[in-house]
């Protein structure tokens, strides 16, 4: 299942016991909500929350906002109960925890498919492991139904004995192993979330260092973050204005049976073009969704 060209700029993580938050999600300019039955779930709340989730979800009004539903793992009380409800709540997409093998992808997506899972629903991995990171190649070509990969950063750097720093440079070797493997399949990657809500230098610095590595947006614990994630992931004014001239350029010089195009003096090769026509793309995707509110 190859990435949809859906905003993805910003993806907020929602506790699924708490109806209030979730109905709040309906009016929030996020691009998406993970509604989350695992980390931000007590164990006694994991049932009701099931129930709360599935409801939410059936009553609607979230816009075009992508609907993703985290489970806990199969290898916990909760997971089996969780993917079978997830698979008939009409979610865009599920979430699974902890991947560590194309192995554990199958597992779910076997439970998915017994229970309903309609063909559009995808799966998406938590990138969150040392395995993970080893294995990424392999997870990322374990199924048609894999629509995405998210990095779980926190829990990463606490496997990895590693800092949490600004530059992020003791993650820079998994979140490059996981975009290259992300890139290779045709899925779509997101960033994992900054956890210092008092540190806007820091998250506008993450913002910008995800968006130059390759990723399509970056994954929220708190709404105040939503509109700055936005705007860092989405294409600027000058970018679209200079990929619509490349299209428009690529297009007459193809008319007049020319091989070379400049733009702007420089050369343009058919990566470019393609380049922007994902941008023009993207930016049509983010202005009908802002639109459906």
């Amino acid at each position: 299942m190859a990435a949809t060209a859906r905003p993805r700029r910003s993806v907020l993580y929602m506790p699924g016991s708490n109806a209030r938050a979730l109905e709040k999600g309906r009016s929030l300019p996020a691009d998406g909500l993970i509604l989350d039955l695992e980390d931000a779930v007590a164990p006694d709340a994991k049932a009701e929350a099931r129930v709360t989730i599935k409801a939410s979800i059936a009553a609607g009004g979230y816009g075009g906002r992508e609907l993703v539903v985290r489970t806990n793992g199969l290898n916990t009380p909760w997971g089996y109960d969780d993917l079978v409800m997830a698979a008939a709540s009409g979610a865009d997409a599920v979430l699974l925890p902890k991947v560590e093998s194309p192995d554990m992808v199958r597992q779910a997506e076997a439970v998915l498919r017994a229970n309903g899972s309609p063909e559009e629903q995808a799966i998406w991995c938590m990138m969150e492991t040392p395995l993970g990171m080893l294995n990424a190649k392999e997870i990322a070509g374990a199924s048609p139904k894999l629509g995405g990969l998210v990095m779980g950063t926190s829990d990463l750097a606490k496997d990895l004995h590693a800092a949490h720093t600004r530059d992020r440079l003791p993650m820079l070797t998994s979140l490059g192993l996981c975009l290259l493997a992300a890139r290779a399949y045709g899925l779509a990657i997101l960033d994992g979330v900054h956890l210092d809500l008092n540190d806007d230098v820091g998250f506008a610095e993450s913002c910008a260092q995800g968006r130059e590595l390759g990723f399509d947006g970056k994954t929220l614990i708190h709404p105040k973050t939503i509109a700055a994630c936005n705007a860092a992931f989405a294409p600027g004014e000058d970018e679209i204005a200079q990929a619509h001239r490349i299209i428009k350029a690529h297009a007459e010089a193809v008319a007049q049976g020319k091989g070379v195009v400049l733009v702007d003096g420089r050369l343009i090769e058919n990566l470019h073009v393609e380049n922007a026509r994902r941008l023009v793309a993207m930016a049509e995707a983010i202005r009908a969704l802002e639109a459906a509110g």
